[in-house]
């Protein structure tokens, strides 16, 4: 089974809008087997969508084309294919309804050009949209078939993962069932990952093996097993998952949507530690990461955005001359744990640029542990990027620290 993406929007052309959502087809398409050869992006133009389409579909069996399923007149996707299969767009009044419905629910007014959304390509089928206005379609010409979804990315997210993929696969005719699973890493760049277990890589063929960047997320070694049923591919899944942390070892923080984050607070759960953050450089992004961890609050007392040097030296009792040091560094995270009454404190300071500070190079941030014991840590790291992503690579590069800390700690 191959299928194509083709992407619809004139401000994806024009730079306005940033494609993530053919990525996360592709990712899923892989992720079950089906090959993606080619993803596309075209302007709001029905007669180029229409002459995409027809090439896509010359040498696939799919296409997904997400966006264009608006209500307003540059919304073309339905109009292209409708014009594909040389039928007309029928209204269905079921559909129409189910719009009005979502509109009432939320206490608002259908504009009348709402409707069009429950316009259907005579013989196609409507894919349920129960979190937005826009259904999707399936509509199969010649044996071949073209889903259309949203273009707004968790409405298209659900149509995919729960009509369009398992209606992919029983076209495929493969009655084979598909395990994926994430291992999360931080600390070390893809190459080195890739050098690290490119044995495993090269002798792979089911489970398959494949890196995803995941920028502030770190690295992700995605692992992939088809079987006749979902216990022996999750086997297969669950063996490989097993030399792959031999061979990386702590550098693998999670799996799946596990966070760095929901890692850290882990351990100290366990532990029976509290945990609290001062930060400088990162204005806050520590604790907000932290925050998103549903029962954060059993093991976070909270964090101090000490952006200002008065700060660090009024709130946290900061002596260091220089504030971007290691031993500032120490004395925020010691003021953390004091101040926050907490068990564990961290901290980061440092300098995002878009210039050097008092002579320190842009990229340089400073971590500071300090734990239950009374002993305390600072380290020194030189991180790339612009002003955001320094600020992004500093919040996991503290939160990663700690979790190697406390893996080493009895």
């Amino acid at each position: 089974m191959r299928c194509e993406v083709l992407a619809v929007g004139t401000e994806l052309l024009l730079g306005q809008i940033v494609d993530t959502n053919s990525t996360w087809i592709g990712e899923q398409l892989a992720a079950s087997g089906i090959d993606s050869y080619e993803h596309r992006a075209i302007g709001d133009n029905q007669a180029r969508i229409v002459a995409a389409l027809r090439d896509l579909l010359s040498e696939a069996d799919a296409v997904i084309v997400c966006g264009g399923l608006g209500p307003t007149p540059d919304d073309l996707t339905r109009d292209a294919i409708a014009q594909l299969l040389g039928v007309p767009l029928v209204r269905d009044l079921a559909l129409a309804e189910q719009i009005a419905t979502m509109f009432r629910s939320r206490l608002r007014d259908m504009p009348e050009n709402n409707l069009r959304q429950a316009d259907i390509p005579e013989g196609g089928d409507a894919i349920p949209n129960p979190i937005g206005t826009a259904p999707g379609l399936r509509c199969v010409l010649d044996g071949n078939v073209v889903y259309a979804v949203p273009g707004v990315p968790y409405e298209m997210q659900k149509m995919v993962t729960e009509h369009v993929i398992p209606d992919l696969l029983r076209r495929s005719g493969e009655a084979a069932a598909i395990v994926s699973r994430n291992l999360k890493t931080w600390g070390t760049s893809e190459s080195a990952l890739a050098e690290l277990i490119a044995d495993r890589v090269d002798a792979q063929s089911n489970p398959t093996i494949a890196f995803l960047a995941r920028g502030i997320e770190g690295l992700v070694v995605r692992i992939t097993a088809k079987a006749a049923t979902p216990l022996e591919a999750r086997a297969l899944v669950e063996r490989e998952e097993r030399e792959l942390r031999e061979i990386l070892g702590d550098l693998v923080f999670g799996v799946d949507d596990e966070t760095i984050e929901y890692a850290v607070l882990a351990q100290l759960r366990k532990r029976g530690w509290s945990l609290g953050v001062a930060e400088s450089v990162t204005g806050g992004l520590i604790g907000a990461r932290i925050v998103n961890v549903p029962g954060a609050s059993d093991v976070f007392r909270g964090t101090i955005a000490s952006y200002a040097t008065e700060v660090k030296r009024s709130v946290l009792g900061v002596t260091a001359e220089v504030v971007v040091s290691e031993e500032a560094a120490r004395e925020m995270a010691e003021g953390a744990r004091r101040v926050l009454g907490a068990d564990v404190g961290v901290a980061a300071t440092g300098v995002a640029g878009p210039t050097e500070q008092d002579g320190i190079a842009v990229g340089t941030v400073c971590f500071g542990l300090a734990f239950p014991d009374g002993t305390t840590e600072a380290v020194t790291a030189r991180l790339p990027g612009d002003r955001e992503r320094i600020r992004q690579f500093s919040a996991i590069s503290l939160l990663n620290l700690l979790r190697l800390r406390l893996d080493a700690r009895p």
